[in-house]
């Protein structure tokens, strides 16, 4: 198992900038590598992704050099482990709201003395058995895994003291669209109320000592880090739009 370079640059106080992918596209992955992004979001909960598919972008993570994040459809111990085993580098787990919860999603990601996630030597996580005796391995993964949750509605919100003092959780990340449906308010993530919420979460959590996360376009991700969010994404089709409409204005004004 390789360092986790995006983790490493959280740590050290730095912003992290990624892309969310919701279909089988490795080559996509890859570009994104290269583009000089920090790491992807390869999306289980809303993408048409299999295991299968899974794997191969993380494959392409790792030759784009960036680092893969999977975000799987649920809190499910059985289907992080499946996303995990295929060289994940973390999840970003949707709709934690308590501390029990979040401990889960700890105890999916972690070997033992940390989590109960399955131990296999033969995985791809594991490279195969090739690279690390599997203590070693064990140690390593344990250390270079990322745990995210998504604190998306009003009830994880309400329990972000709690949530903020589980143990071996690096990322809190607080999700615009469904906390505003969770507030009465979906889709209306602009809405004074569901900002003000939002930063009242970031403020919280930066104050805790840990790193918030959050994910928008250019301009909401400029507000996020003038608010101490540091784990930051946008999504693909977020990238397409801005570029095709800079690139279409542009061009068009020669022929009009």
């Amino acid at each position: 198992m390789k360092k986790n370079a995006m983790k490493a640059k959280l740590l050290a106080g730095q912003a992290a900038f990624g892309v969310t992918v919701l279909f089988p596209a490795p080559q996509i992955v890859e570009m994104i590598g290269r583009l000089g992004f920090d790491w992807v979001l390869i999306d289980c909960e809303h993408g048409s992704l299999s295991p299968e598919s899974v794997e191969q972008m993380v494959m392409a993570a790792e030759v784009g050099g960036i680092t893969p994040i999977v975000r799987p459809a649920s809190n499910s111990p059985d289907t992080i482990l499946r996303l995990m085993d295929r060289g994940a580098m973390g999840v970003q787990v949707p709709h934690v709201n308590t501390a029990g919860e979040a401990r889960q999603v700890v105890e999916a990601v972690k070997y033992h003395p940390l989590g109960k996630r399955g131990l296999a030597i033969g995985t791809r996580a594991a490279g195969y058995g090739y690279d690390l005796p599997a203590a070693q391995y064990v140690e390593v993964a344990n250390r270079e895994t990322l745990v995210c949750i998504q604190l998306e509605e009003e009830a994880a919100l309400a329990n972000l003291d709690e949530l903020l003092a589980v143990p071996g959780v690096d990322i809190f990340f607080v999700g615009p669209s469904d906390l505003s449906q969770s507030m009465g308010l979906p889709g209306r993530t602009d809405s004074p109320e569901v900002r003000a919420a939002m930063q009242k979460a970031f403020a919280s959590i930066v104050a805790a000592g840990k790193i918030a996360g959050c994910a928008g376009n250019t301009q909401a991700t400029r507000r996020y880090l003038n608010q101490g969010v540091h784990y930051l994404y946008t999504h693909l089709t977020t990238l397409l739009a801005s570029a095709s409409r800079e690139y279409l204005d542009t061009v068009k004004q020669e022929i009009d």
